[in-house]
């Protein structure tokens, strides 16, 4: 029988994003998520050669076992926003990993092809490194600095620091990778962040994103 009285919690599948550059923004996704392409169409909406919905084009992308975590789709014309920072909109999209050494490996890799995140912060319940994509879409890549997810929650729910400060303290990725060779375990690292150790030599102003 169909449940019409209580909420059934759907799992978040996919993001949907619009670009004016689409081989520029899939060639970003590759190399910081891994993401291919599943499925990509020089006319997805099948128009008449010719007629202006002909020239755009559409890709799905993915990382995993999901058919696509990202629908792009590209519309002719399309250009960046300066009034962009000043508009309603959608702030971030997060992509976890399993591991802090994942984390800071997947860093040490994308650092060399020449991309930095804009600000890495350890936001207690989580590590997390924002990146933002060709078009200017904020992309974050974390971890959970907890073993167990409810102890995550319940850091959020009652730990005093975050609710002092819950958008976490900035960190430097590469003082945590040195500190992380030296043999300082996750858990180290993350009380270590909270002590300032980790601190960047120049902070990132949050309010450049708002």
């Amino acid at each position: 029988m169909l449940n019409s009285e209580t909420i059934v919690h759907p799992r978040l599948q996919h993001v949907g994003l619009l670009t004016g550059n689409l081989p520029r923004l899939l060639d970003w996704y590759q190399k910081v998520l891994g993401m291919r392409v599943v499925h990509a169409s020089e006319n997805p909406t099948a128009a008449p050669a010719g007629s202006p919905p002909s020239h755009v084009k559409a890709a799905f992308l993915s990382n995993d076992e999901m058919s696509h975590r990202f629908a792009v789709i590209e519309v002719p014309g399309l250009t960046v926003d300066p009034e962009r920072s000043r508009h309603q909109r959608l702030q971030h999209v997060a992509f976890e990993f399993g591991t802090l050494d994942e984390l800071l490996g997947s860093y040490a890799r994308i650092k060399a092809l020449g991309i930095v995140p804009q600000f890495s912060v350890d936001e207690g319940s989580q590590t997390g490194f924002y990146y933002e994509d060709p078009d200017g879409n904020s992309i974050e890549i974390n971890v959970c600095n907890y073993p167990e997810r409810w102890a995550a929650i319940e850091h959020m729910q009652t730990s005093p620091d975050f609710d002092h400060k819950p958008l976490g303290v900035f960190v430097d990725p590469d003082k945590m990778i040195a500190a992380r060779d030296l043999g300082a375990s996750p858990w180290e690292l993350h009380k270590r962040a909270w002590q300032g150790e980790f601190e960047p030599e120049h902070p990132f102003d949050p309010t450049t994103m708002l």
